[in-house]
């Protein structure tokens, strides 16, 4: 037995997987070996749990997270080299305009004084209210109706209406707004206080500081220290700075000066201090010296106020001028104005009207008709002229302004008592017929400057009218002689009188001394030019002969003597053209002459226009007025009398 081998182990075959729901089918089954499938394992019975679903790779997520972020990071870098490579200049341009802020420096407008160096014109420092728009919005108050707020708070305090300037502080697109210029010092004191009491509650918790966009900028405000003295020669300052009227326009260059600039780094509306900052300077402007007196102004202009207010007339001028310079001392006019608050000023008042206003200037123009018959050589003052009560000529009837009996009257009677018909026979001898004395007439009446500029170059002043003498009409060729039919201006009338007074040499008449520049030097006015009219001796003569208006009994002029003086003048009354209708209607008062008549240096000129209270004859309203300004000026100026007698040339003959 020992030879045999062991018997062997039967191991029992696996057994056979059975499909649910029936017996296995017989076939051919597998074993298990090397590379065998491994047997599957039983589906689990239904309603168990779900099966267990395996995520995916997160390799392809990473790929398009990194691929985001390389193209937002190539985004970033090509906007930074655009930024601060390609269009660097360009930002930087805006960064600077948004960051830096430019503001006007405005000039110190120069002073205007009189011919002493008495002050009429200053400036005074004075603050111009702006604010910044941007520091009103919602955003940077946290306030919805913040620009209504802070109107409603500056409103009272610089005199305008609310809603105006919410208007101005809701303006888009601008870091910048005036709204208000040339404020005193006081009212920006006032803001200022408003505006700290404000950040206090706003620092407490408080509502928001709706007045800290409003800001201040140094400016000037000018002041008049001597009121309405003077205000038709000064003019006034607008809101903008410039001259309105006035000298303050005509030479508003001279006077204006050269703003400047300032350019500096703000935030939140301030400087910033430590950015620094950029500045060209303001050049202040020139101070204008004047030919005025201020006292005599006063002295005009006292006088022609009252007669004008006693009178109830329209309006009256004065004017008082060197007769041997041309240059004016006084220039009045009434009513007037007062150019420090313009706001109660009659806008009919803002006007010059001494040289703005043309006139018929009356018989105070006869004395040019007479300057004619003297010079050319056709009478003398002892020439007999026979003056009826009535003249007939073309188709008029001429009449003096009194009814009267014939009067024999010298040539110098004929000025003396003003006689209008004893003018026109007299200028009828200038020429062989009537056209050719009206051409002589004409050339003399042009060579007293009427019709013409008188050199002033003053805003708004007329040259009155003066029509060719081959155009004047049946009866202006017949009124022209003793002022009618003519139109001039003060300034011209006063002119012509200046003119007999300086030797019959016509001095332009002049306003401006000089000008005194920043640098403290004065430059002085260009020479007035001289113009030889009527010979001296034609002058002297006409001299004498107004002399016998004011000192003769027979002569109108009586009111206006001064005693101890030797004066000359003549009056005028001549119907007056109403601007408003273009008809005659009420009359033009004057009254002109200088003294001392022998040696003279001051000439005087007073109109006034539509007296309705009382007389309206010149020698009545204006005479007064002559002698007070006439003697104030000679008293001021210290002109002595010269202590000669009149002369005494006869008035009338005996026929």
């Amino acid at each position: 037995m020992s030879d045999r081998e062991p018997p062997r182990r039967r191991v029992p075959a696996p057994a056979r997987s059975v499909k649910p729901g029936g017996p296995a089918k017989p076939g051919r089954q597998r074993r298990p070996g090397p590379g065998a499938r491994p047997a599957r394992r039983p589906a689990p019975p239904r309603g168990r749990a779900p099966r267990v679903i395996r995520l995916g790779s997160p390799r392809p997520r990473l790929r398009l997270v990194s691929l985001a972020l390389a193209l937002v990071l190539i985004a970033f870098v090509v906007r930074l080299l655009q930024v601060q490579a390609v269009d660097a200049s360009e930002y930087t341009a805006k960064a600077e305009k948004n960051r830096y802020l430019s503001r006007t420096l405005a000039a110190e407008r120069g002073g205007i004084t009189d011919r002493n160096g008495v002050d009429l014109a200053i400036s005074v420092d004075a603050n111009d209210i702006t604010a910044d728009p941007t520091l009103f919005t919602r955003k940077a108050t946290k306030t919805a109706d913040a620009p209504e707020q802070a109107a409603a708070l500056l409103g009272p305090i610089l005199g305008q209406d609310p809603d105006d300037i919410a208007a101005k502080l809701r303006t888009e697109n601008t870091r910048y707004v005036v709204l208000a210029r040339r404020q005193t010092p006081q009212v920006w004191t006032q803001i200022k206080d408003l505006k700290s009491a404000l950040a206090e509650k706003a620092g407490a918790g408080g509502a928001a500081n709706v007045l800290a966009g409003v800001l201040q900028e140094p400016s000037s405000q000018r002041i008049y220290p001597n009121g309405d003295l003077g205000a038709g020669i000064l003019g006034w300052v607008n809101a903008d700075g410039k001259g309105g009227g006035g000298i303050e326009q005509q030479l508003d260059r001279e006077l204006s000066g050269k703003d400047g600039e300032i350019r500096y780094a703000q935030s939140g509306g301030r400087q910033v201090p430590t950015a620094g900052s950029t500045e060209k300077p303001a050049v202040a402007g020139s101070e204008v010296e004047l030919t005025i007196d201020r006292d005599i102004q006063w002295a005009a202009q006292n006088a022609i106020a009252e007669q004008v207010e006693k009178s109830e007339a329209d309006r009256g001028y004065v004017i008082v001028q060197d007769n041997r310079t041309g240059e004016i001392l006084a220039m009045a006019n009434a009513p007037g104005f007062d150019p420090n608050d313009l706001s109660r000023a009659d806008g009919g008042a803002l006007h010059n009207w001494s040289i703005e206003d043309a006139y018929e200037p009356g018989s105070t123009a006869k004395v040019m008709s007479m300057a004619a018959v003297l010079e050319e050589g056709v009478a003398t003052p002892a020439t007999h002229v026979t003056v009826p009560n009535r003249l007939h000529r073309g188709d008029r009837l001429f009449r003096d302004d009194i009814d009267h009996p014939t009067w024999y009257l010298t040539l110098n009677g004929v000025l003396a008592k003003s006689s209008n018909i004893g003018t026109i026979l007299a200028t009828g001898q200038l020429g062989k017929t009537q056209k050719e004395a009206n051409r002589v007439l004409h050339s003399y009446l042009r060579k007293f400057g009427i019709g013409a500029y008188t050199g002033l170059g003053f805003p708004g002043e007329t040259k009155g009218i003066l029509a060719p003498a081959d155009q004047w009409s049946t009866s202006q060729q017949y009124t022209i002689p003793f002022g009618q039919g003519v139109s001039v201006n003060a300034l011209q009338a006063a002119s012509v009188y200046s003119t007999i007074a300086n030797g019959g040499v016509r001095v332009e008449p002049t306003l401006v001394r000089g000008t005194k520049g920043a640098d403290g030097r004065f430059t002085p006015a260009a020479k007035a030019d001289r113009t030889r009219v009527v010979s001296e001796k034609t002058a002297k003569t006409l001299a004498h002969m107004l002399e016998s208006v004011v000192d003769d009994e027979e002569g109108t002029g009586t009111k206006a003597r001064i005693p101890g003086y030797r004066v000359a003048g003549k009056t005028g009354t001549a119907n007056r053209v109403d601007p408003a209708t273009g008809r005659y209607r009420g009359y033009t008062s004057s009254f002109a002459g200088f003294a001392p008549a022998d040696n003279p240096r001051v000439t005087v000129y007073c109109a006034i226009q539509n007296a309705t209270k009382g007389s309206y004859f010149g020698g009545q309203i204006c005479g007064p007025v002559y002698k007070e300004v006439l003697e104030f000026a000679l008293k001021t100026l210290q002109v002595p009398p010269t202590g000669q007698s009149a002369a005494r040339l006869p008035v009338t003959f005996t026929p």
